[in-house]
This record gives structure tokens, C-alpha cells and sequence, in this order.
């Protein structure tokens, strides 16, 4: 849905509706989570109180995690690489941008589904995000994927597929690229910058790709009665899934100001004082 993937974690390093990741796309920071511990001891502060702090320190995931988190990002980052391919090598064959979605259609839905780890990743502690928050911003995208794209099959000859999971690629490689070298701590600043800068049009682009799809998807949906429950039954419940999908596009409304101009600030945070620093040399 909104796909961009924002900062949670305020340091660095986070999809309701990058994509863009409504992604690309709130992202949150993939490095293990450390304990932190001041540098200065409080006065009357005991060394058993030292010994314990030290203790959970040396408890906090370390290696491993680290180890595996790198793997994580990397696999995800060649994954969206391959799709990025997919759509080159399509378009080139073809001579035409319609229906590319064929082309890259189970990869797409691989590697996006994969981004549900990323839920995983914040309940056990290895990355300090907000397990909610996390799990809202990946299912939404997951949620376009599978409830949208693929149930409604006549919306994925449209442009607008083509627009979102264009803007979807690009932010999810430089993400997980971000992600990987992070965890490295061997940052290149091109790649830093493009994942502070890349969004400001990859958001609207994503966004946009978004809405329209739903919006294509709306008449079938109403035709068929996909995925609705009709009253009578024996739950006495129902469900209109073509209401639902309106009240997605609304949702977007409120969203997607407040998760653009909150990157806009992130950018600002870490970007600024670098390009403060240019222009007074």
C-alpha cells in the first residue's frame, strides 16, 4: 500500500500505505538491537548494579544475528535485483512497457512476501522496531500483492501495476543495499544519499501506481463479489471487500502527507549538515 518504507528507529536506517514501500516505502533500521549504557556512573551506583548491566549487554543478539541479518538484506537486495532485470529484459523483447508484470509476476510475489521476516526480525528483538508498526507498513504492501494484483487478474495489464512495482524495485534495492552495508559499517555515501533522496519522487510515483490499481480493481471486484460475505448466515456477519477497498484509498488521504514530509525531515537529519558542509567549501 503506501509504500514507502520510513525510519522508525530514529538513528538511521524502516510499509502502509519506501513505495514506494503507502514503498519506497516507512522503513525500519535493520541492525541488531545493542543495549546502551552511559558513560558515567550515577553516584552511589553499586558494582553489582555495573555487573548487572554488563550482563544484559552480553545477552543482546550479536554475531549471529548480525550474520544473519546481512544475509537477510543481501538475498533480498539480489532478489529485487533480479526483478529489476526482468523488467529490462521484458521491455527490450517486447519493445513495449504494457504487461511487464508477467515477466517478474512470481518473483514479485516471492520477495515481497519474504519482507514478512521483517515482522519476525522486530518480535524477537534483532532489529528495534515497533512490531505493529512494521507489520502494518509490510502487510499493506503484502495486501496489494496478493489481494489486489493477483485476485483481480484484469488489473495486471494495467499501467498502473507496472508504475507501483517499478518504484517498489528501485527503493527496495537501494534499501536492503542500505541495510547490508550498514550492518557491514561500510556505508558508501551514494548509497546513503539515494536512500534519503530516491523517495522524493519514487513515494508519489509508487503512491500513485497504487491508488490507480485499487481504483481499476473497484468494478470487477463490485462484479464478482470478491472476497465479500452476504447476509444470510450462519455467523450473521458480512463483509463488502468493494467498500473495504474505498476505504483503502481514503486511508491514503491522512497517510501519505504525514509519511512523505516525515522523510523530508529524515532527509534534513541526515543529509543536512553534510550538504551545509559543501556549500560553505
Amino acid at each position: 500500500m503506501l509504500s514507502l518504507r520510513h525510519d522508525t528507529s530514529g538513528s538511521g536506517p524502516c510499509s502502509f500505505p519506501d513505495s514506494v514501500n503507502l514503498t519506497a516505502a516507512v522503513v525500519q533500521d535493520q541492525r541488531p538491537f545493542r543495549v546502551g549504557v552511559m558513560s558515567a556512573a550515577a553516584p552511589g551506583t553499586s558494582k553489582a548494579a555495573h555487573g548487572d548491566v554488563a550482563a544484559k549487554k552480553k545477552k543482546g543478539p550479536g554475531a549471529l544475528a548480525t550474520a544473519y541479518l546481512v544475509i537477510y538484506n543481501v538475498v533480498m537486495t539480489a532478489g529485487w535485483l533480479v526483478i529489476a532485470v526482468g523488467l529490462v529484459r521484458a521491455y527490450l523483447a517486447r519493445g513495449s512497457y504494457h504487461g511487464l508484470y508477467y515477466s517478474i509476476e512470481k518473483p514479485l510475489k516471492f520477495f515481497q512476501t519474504g519482507a514478512i521476516l521483517e515482522i519476525l526480525h522486530c518480535a524477537v528483538g534483532i532489529v528495534p522496531s515497533s512490531v505493529v508498526l512494521t507489520g502494518f507498513q509490510v502487510m499493506s504492501r503484502v495486501f496489494l500483492t496478493w489481494a489486489v494484483t493477483h485476485s483481480v487478474r484484469e488489473v495486471q495489464s494495467e499501467d498502473s501495476v507496472l508504475l507501483f512495482v517499478t518504484a517498489w524495485t528501485v527503493t527496495e534495492i537501494i534499501r536492503y543495499s542500505f541495510y547490508t552495508f550498514s550492518l557491514l559499517n561500510h556505508l558508501p555515501y551514494l548509497i546513503k544519499w539515494a536512500r534519503y533522496t530516491f523517495f522524493i519522487v519514487l513515494y508519489p510515483m509508487g503512491v500513485t501506481g497504487e491508488l490507480l490499481t485499487i481504483y481499476a480493481a473497484l468494478p470487477y471486484v463490485q462484479k464478482t463479489g470478491l472476497y465479500s460475505v452476504t447476509l444470510p448466515n450462519k455467523y450473521n456477519f458480512s463483509f463488502d471487500y468493494y467498500t473495504f477497498l474505498i476505504l483503502i484509498m481514503i486511508s491514503y488521504i491522512p497517510l501519505f502527507p504525514q509519511l512523505y514530509f516525515h522523510m523530508i525531515r529524515q532527509r534534513k537529519k541526515v543529509l543536512g549538515h553534510v550538504e551545509d558542509y559543501s556549500k560553505v567549501e
